[in-house]
């Protein structure tokens, strides 16, 4: 855990990260402080929309409405890659989530990703007290696409709030995992963009994919893409059996850590026994 960033801290942070920002009105003092505590902060949230447009998606989460006041994130993340910050403070993004959940992520010791939350805005814990949130540009069905440079700024935002704070990127989560009453985002995987944050922090915050020989060494292999358990089948297996799918990447990766202390293991003997070899011809 740790005091949120101020905002010439974030903004800073950004930056450096190579994010593009887009600062709304007096984002800096724009907040729900009022209502209860923002920090110490555990976390990211990632959400989407379900709106259309950058502009209109822009005033619906710096102004919310009636039933929720605004600022509804901290920036809102649109489809060509631009960062607009809206408010700073506590927002009304993460509402009630798991405790369970909570734990795990500052510990940051879960796989994957965190167990499949049992509690939802109505009977879970503030989570607007303990994370910052994101609104990405998207209409949240599972169709409307994630442009590259959307994605990218994503991975940067992340990237940047867990390089300021020392976080690795199981800091980072959706709120379809904070609440069990969500679904968001839709259209790409958690773990997947957890592998990308993490890939990304192995690099200086002014590194650009592509722009060193690097880059090839980076890419997810393709049994990495294929452990990734899919968000939807794995919730659905949970809610009926109580158990999670098992993850065939942890699987792969333990087996090839075996494999290796084991070719380890035989080096060293296969040494041993020609110095024993060596010893006994000289006797």
């Amino acid at each position: 855990m740790a005091e949120p960033l101020s905002a010439a801290a974030v903004l800073a942070a950004l930056r450096a990260e190579g994010v593009r920002v887009v600062e709304v009105g007096s984002w800096r003092t724009h907040n729900r402080d009022h209502k209860g505590p923002w920090g110490p902060v555990n976390g990211s949230v990632v959400h989407h929309t379900v709106t259309k447009g950058t502009a209109s998606s822009v005033a619906i989460v710096r102004d919310g409405d009636a039933e929720l006041p605004g600022p509804l994130c901290h920036g809102m993340i649109a489809k060509d890659g631009r960062v607009h910050l809206v408010g700073w403070g506590r927002t009304n993004h993460a509402g009630g989530g798991d405790p369970a959940v909570l734990a795990h992520v500052i510990a940051e010791d879960y796989d994957t990703r965190p167990p499949a939350p049992t509690r939802g805005n109505k009977d879970g814990v503030d989570g607007n007290a303990h994370f910052y949130g994101w609104e990405c540009e998207n209409l949240g069905d599972g169709k409307d696409p994630w442009p590259a440079a959307q994605y990218d700024a994503i991975v940067r935002v992340q990237a940047a709030l867990c390089r300021a704070h020392g976080w690795s990127a199981k800091s980072v989560i959706g709120h379809l995992e904070w609440s069990s009453d969500k679904v968001d985002p839709r259209g790409f995987t958690m773990p997947d963009l957890r592998a990308d944050v993490e890939r990304r922090l192995t690099h200086p915050a002014s590194w650009n994919p592509g722009s060193d020989t690097s880059e090839e060494d980076d890419m997810p292999t393709p049994l990495e893409v294929w452990g990734y358990r899919n968000a939807n089948e794995d919730k659905a297996s949970f809610k009926k059996t109580g158990k999670h799918i098992p993850d065939a990447y942890k699987h792969l990766r333990d087996t090839d850590a075996h494999v290796t202390a084991l070719r380890t293991e035989v080096a060293a003997l296969t040494k041993a026994i020609a110095t024993l070899t060596e010893l006994v011809r000289r006797a």
